[in-house]
């Protein structure tokens, strides 16, 4: 399946991306090589493949809730560019 030019300047103007002439030729080539590739996997015969949500079953993978020694907020403080009253000082997000 090829896609044109015009198809790929539309499919820009819609994501609001900005294409030259050589990018559209180029992204043209590139999807159109990737269409074909899906026409070829809708040809495969899947009929006695049971469909499946994963193909692994997955673990929780979990550790201990154990308490450890804290980092020391001096010495953790002491890199930082400023702080106050044992926080790290920074210029405020919101206005």
């Amino acid at each position: 399946m090829s896609l044109s030019n015009e198809e790929i300047k539309q499919i820009a103007l819609l994501a609001r991306i900005k294409l030259s002439e050589l990018e559209v030729q180029q992204l043209s080539d590139q999807l159109s090589e990737i269409l074909d590739n899906f026409k070829i996997l809708e040809e495969i015969d899947t009929s006695e493949v049971e469909p499946t949500a994963q193909t692994f079953e997955l673990e929780n993978v979990d550790r201990l809730d154990e308490t450890s020694v804290p980092i020391d907020r001096g010495l953790t403080l002491e890199g930082a560019p400023r702080s106050q009253e044992g926080y790290f000082r920074v210029r405020r997000v919101l206005e």
